[in-house]
């Protein structure tokens, strides 16, 4: 017999998964694919913190300097780059 808890029907046979942000119910049906994704999310994200500690920067991993171009943005790496902005001289400051 299913029963409710937080609002969630849970069903005889659902797998039930918690962490640090919360809990999620699984179907029984789905769970041996929610194990192969999560798996392969797990990798993933091993991969991107492995590429971020050895210096990768996260505009990079995520693609972001196309879209943040055409949005009218610049990076810059050092302070030095950046010269003056808003009346500051930023030279110097790194």
């Amino acid at each position: 017999m299913p029963i409710v808890c937080a609002g969630q029907l849970v069903f005889p046979g659902d797998v039930i998964v918690g962490d640090d942000d919360g809990v999620c119910v699984i179907s029984r049906k789905q769970a041996d694919d929610v194990l192969i994704k999560a798996n392969e999310r797990i990798a993933n994200e091993d991969s991107k913190r492995e590429k971020l500690a050895a210096g990768e920067l996260g505009i990079d991993l995520y693609n972001m300097r196309p879209a943040l171009a055409a949005a009218g943005f610049t990076y810059v790496d050092t302070l030095d780059d950046l010269g003056e902005f808003n009346g500051i001289d930023c030279r110097n400051r790194g």
